[in-house]
């Protein structure tokens, strides 16, 4: 079993991660989520993604080290694979993405939240990487997005030190967005969720794709990629709409598809209308 689902409401996907006793991760888990990112990816009328994990004490503990218990180099590069192709996807995911973390997120359990856009977590949440003490080393992003996101002192402190940091500290050091009481990160996603859900779906793609390239181009080559998304979204039918709707005082119908000039990374495809 996969131990994996994955479930539509309106235009929001939820994947819980759902392996008894702390939600870890199987070869198995890895590779439904790549198929479940897949499936996703052709999907642009889905404009934001929560993932949690099942239950209250754990979002998710990790890999499952029964995997590397025989020391097979082979079958650890075919897991390290499948992380990295796993949440890379998650990164490169068209819409808003948020992990809802209740209890603990240690290991692959964080780095799944590392990839996710927004982090929410609930006031009893540990978070840690520590791989490090059982011989390994976080591989499927935790030495890139936790030093982008807190520094490398706290990185170090996190990778080099096996330190578990609390949500409040989590919150003050940048590793989350928002800590909420026991019991309502589900909710508080889900309510995050539906802000994204009231914007153009188009200058969605747009903002993201700007913020994430922003990380990694020089500023006088991001600016001008600024201006030329901003001018795109003129040929897409949602900037008339949304317009029109602000200007009428109504809620906007939006029109969804992919392009590849305003933030998308697959071929056009004809545009579906929501009320």
């Amino acid at each position: 079993m996969t131990r994996i689902r994955l479930e539509y409401h309106g235009h929001v996907a939820y994947i819980t991660l759902d392996n008894p006793p702390a939600n870890t991760w199987t070869l198995a888990s890895l590779r439904a989520f790549v198929q479940m990112m897949a499936e996703l990816d052709g999907k642009p009328e889905i404009v934001a993604l929560v993932v949690r994990g099942a239950g209250d004490r754990f979002f998710c503990a990790g890999a499952d080290l029964k995997m590397f218990a025989d020391g097979d180099s082979q079958h650890a590069e075919q897991v390290a694979a499948a992380f990295g192709e796993a949440f890379e996807a998650l990164a490169r995911f068209h819409g808003v993405s948020i992990a809802a973390i209740t209890g603990f997120a240690m290991g692959g359990g964080l780095e799944v939240a590392l990839a996710c856009d927004i982090r929410i977590a609930e006031q009893q949440a540990i978070m840690g990487l520590p791989e490090a003490s059982v011989g390994l080393l976080p591989c499927a992003g935790g030495t890139q997005r936790l030093t982008e996101l807190v520094g490398p002192g706290w990185a170090k402190r996190l990778i080099l030190c096996a330190e578990k940091v609390d949500a409040t500290l989590a919150y003050e050091i940048g590793l989350v967005e928002e800590v909420v009481k026991a019991g309502c990160a589900w909710e508080a996603a889900r309510q995050m969720a539906s802000h994204a859900e009231r914007q153009s779906p188009a200058a969605l793609r747009a903002c993201k794709r700007l913020i994430n390239e922003g990380r990694r181009r020089p500023r006088d080559q991001a600016l001008p990629m600024e201006r030329t998304l901003f001018l795109d979204l003129f040929q897409d039918p949602n900037q008339q709409e949304g317009v029109a709707a602000f200007l009428e005082k109504r809620a906007p119908r939006w029109h969804y598809g992919v392009r590849d000039d305003i933030g998308g990374n697959g071929q056009h495809e004809p545009s579906k209308q929501t009320e």
